[in-house]
């Protein structure tokens, strides 16, 4: 690698092997993850009832879990919500539950069982087929998004740049979704909304480093393209790395202050950012050494003007 003397100078590329191999590896892991175990996915795509109770003091939810199951609520799902003192419910639909009598049942069996005084904080259902409806549509959005931003980058840069943003968008939202599958954390509308806009932060990530390569490959006659791809990303990595110190200040802040509403949302942004950062510092530049990117491929192509022999 040339060096530029006063200039940050770290040789990104020499590492893009072992980054490759475990980008790759994490890949795997997500894909088996998600075939073996899928997602936790959230009532919102699974359907039924969320009921959050809460107790004056802490809740023993081993107590909880084997009340509710000696009451014939056997698919009830207990765990603690945001406190220790705040319990969450979930129970899948069935065609003998009363859905206007549930919460009630429920909360007077609690009352019966506990000596604390139990309160209804909300409750929630969400029909089977509404929850179908939301997955498939946001299966949907998520592949649209991809191919909008696949002419985008086409029609911005040329396709070996396309194709590379491409690589590293997929694998950012592979990994982010294959670690909420490893960890069985919740996915639900509010994760898949953090999803999309992962897609969007990565995307403009990449695409300042792709400008900048485009610009280096024009300005720089005699540097190798392994050369320029280091240069550019030296030129563009205080950028990159204070827009995503920013951002992870403002998520670390939601995510630990924000509540349990909005934790499995700060969750998957802090994954997303710090892969996507990852991401558009290794996997896109990498790609495009891989695609044996050159300067030809960034050349303005100018029309030959014609020239009229008549008198």
């Amino acid at each position: 690698m040339q060096l530029l003397p006063g200039k940050m100078n770290i040789d990104f590329m020499s590492k893009r092997k072992l980054a490759m191999a475990m980008s790759l590896l994490l890949i795997v892991l997500s894909i088996a993850s998600l075939a073996k175990n899928g997602l936790n996915l959230g009532i919102d795509f699974t359907g039924g009832y969320l009921i959050e109770v809460s107790y004056p003091g802490d809740a023993d939810i081993e107590a909880i879990r084997q009340t509710l199951e000696s009451n014939d609520f056997k698919s009830a799902q207990v765990q603690n919500f945001g406190t220790t003192q705040d319990v969450l419910i979930r129970i899948a639909p069935s065609t003998g539950t009363n859905k206007a009598t549930l919460s009630n049942d429920i909360l007077s069996t609690l009352r019966q069982a506990s000596d604390q005084p139990v309160e209804m904080r909300r409750v929630e259902f969400v029909g089977p087929q509404v929850g179908e409806e939301l997955r498939d549509q946001g299966g949907l959005a998520m592949l649209v998004a991809l191919f909008f931003i696949l002419i985008y980058v086409s029609m911005r840069f040329q396709f070996k740049s396309a194709a590379s943003a491409i690589v590293a968008l997929v694998h950012d939202v592979i990994i982010t979704v294959g670690i909420f599958s490893i960890l069985q954390m919740d996915f639900d509308l509010s994760v898949l909304a953090a999803v999309l806009a992962i897609i969007g932060y990565s995307l403009n990530d990449t695409v300042v480093v792709l400008d900048r390569i485009r610009e280096t490959f024009r300005s720089v006659r005699k540097n190798t393209p392994y050369d320029i791809v280091n240069l550019s990303i030296n030129q563009t990595l205080s950028r990159t790395l204070m827009t995503s110190l920013t951002t992870l200040l403002v998520l670390f802040a939601l995510f630990f202050l924000g509540g349990e509403v909005i934790h499995g949302f700060a969750a998957a942004l802090i994954i997303g950012v710090v892969i996507g950062t990852y991401s558009s510092i290794y996997i896109a530049s990498s790609a495009l050494l891989s695609m044996d990117i050159n300067k030809q491929d960034f050349l303005i192509q100018t029309k030959e003007e014609v020239v009229d022999d008549r008198p």
